[in-house]
């Protein structure tokens, strides 16, 4: 039992901060290019922000993520932070910007694996140490955390942002139809969960992606 309590505790001190800012600039991003295309919604409710704490959902966002992660041995990561309202008519081409809009919080945590990667090379370059150690760790961490949550976001899987964007890109009807999908969106998610499906789809993109970043930068 010590073990394990020190095994969890030191997974809370490496992660914590990699999931926090993973998922709410996730959101956060959704927010910005929204407001670019002409939705003030989040932005006049405060959403737009780079303030995590803003965007903290404290079972989503911290607790559930964590614990999914211990209990998968760190081969999987789920979470949500609050989602971000974004009004899809006030877009001034509602279907074309709604895809970038859901494209944006993966490419946020595309962009977030890369900064991560470059405080691995830091973290690499600095005097061996508990400091650059524990960077090195975190830094690690963070790469993985967004690569799982970039993909993740990608499944072509209504509420998740490609579905959102396949939505976004089918012709009217089509989309009207997939549109009614939506709220077997979760459960499905649930049960590719349960049946280790996701983890099938998910680890060989991630271990590429990981080893391509890992490859440029060190």
């Amino acid at each position: 039992m010590d073990f394990n309590i020190s095994q969890l505790a030191q997974t809370l001190a490496i992660y914590a901060i990699p999931v926090l800012f993973a998922i709410t600039l996730h959101e956060a991003a959704h927010g910005y290019v929204a407001r670019h295309f002409g939705d003030m919604t989040a932005h006049a409710q405060g959403r737009i922000s780079l303030n995590p704490v803003r965007h903290i959902d404290i079972l989503g966002t911290i607790v559930v993520p964590l614990v999914i992660l211990f209990l998968s041995g760190y081969k999987f990561l789920f979470g949500w932070a609050k989602p971000v309202p974004v009004n899809y008519s006030a877009l001034r081409k509602p279907r074309p910007h709604m895809a970038w809009v859901a494209a944006a919080g993966p490419g946020a945590n595309l962009a977030m694996a890369l900064i991560w990667a470059a405080l691995l090379k830091l973290a690499v370059m600095l005097p061996r140490g508990m400091f650059s150690e524990f960077l090195g760790l975190m830094a690690q961490a963070g790469i993985l955390v967004n690569l799982v949550f970039m993909f993740l976001n990608l499944l072509p899987i209504l509420p998740l942002d490609g579905g959102r964007i396949v939505a976004s890109l089918l012709p009217s009807r089509a989309a009207w139809q997939y549109a009614k999908l939506e709220p077997w969106g979760l459960p499905l998610l649930v049960v590719l969960l349960l049946t280790n499906v996701l983890n099938i789809v998910l680890e060989p993109l991630v271990g590429v992606s990981d080893a391509l970043i890992r490859a440029i930068v060190l």
